[in-house]
């Protein structure tokens, strides 16, 4: 398998997943400003839709878009539970939590990257995000994890874009639960192993 990916973005969080399952693959940098490969490929060529991440298996099939492939990821070493049995009432919900994360939390970060935003669009962004991280911080309450006791593709990609606040001017300081769960989840070997790779952290 090939991951495509770009540093720290939202491609981090199957990158996490595939060294939390310990499953073979090549990471392959894929620059979200340039769009082209280390060697010069046009990576619209590979992926018209011009983003990461995108996960290529050996046979040549790919799959876009994070949530879709941090499942299909997790189902192919169910054993590591990082999401429940397909059918299942626990997968439900961990679908819920994923489409949660990715379009109130990861799109509404979208305007604080755009250098085009008005200071009155990121201000909303911001508001807007601080309204979905307070659910999240309920939601989190007496659990080590969103979906309980255990780590799931969910939390990966929880961990993954909270990871922008910094860099954007969201402000986590009122989130106790969310900032405990994130040293828990960032201090997780595969979660150190996966920064690492990216440049992220030494």
């Amino acid at each position: 398998m090939k991951l495509y990916y770009s540093p720290g973005a939202c491609s981090l969080s199957p990158h996490i997943v595939l060294q939390e399952l310990g499953l073979p693959y090549t990471p392959v940098l894929a620059s979200t400003k340039s769009h082209k490969l280390q060697d010069g490929t046009d990576f619209y060529t590979i992926n018209p839709l011009g983003y990461v991440p995108l996960l290529e298996l050996d046979d040549g099939k790919r799959l876009h878009e994070g949530p879709a492939i941090v499942q299909y990821l997790a189902d192919q070493a169910p054993d590591k539970k990082l999401a429940p049995a397909n059918g299942t009432w626990e997968r439900y919900k961990l679908q819920e939590w994923l489409t949660f994360i990715g379009t109130e939390l990861h799109k509404s970060f979208s305007p604080l990257f755009n250098p085009a935003s008005t200071d009155d669009v990121k201000n909303g962004a911001r508001e807007r995000i601080t309204g979905r991280l307070q659910f999240v911080e309920n939601e989190l309450a007496g659990k080590q994890y969103l979906m309980g006791e255990q780590f799931t593709v969910a939390d990966a990609y929880l961990f993954t874009v909270t990871n922008w606040a910094k860099l954007t001017g969201v402000d986590l300081s009122g989130f106790p639960n969310l900032n405990q769960y994130r040293e828990r989840v960032g201090a997780r070997p595969a979660v150190v192993s996966a920064m690492k790779a990216e440049g992220l952290i030494k």
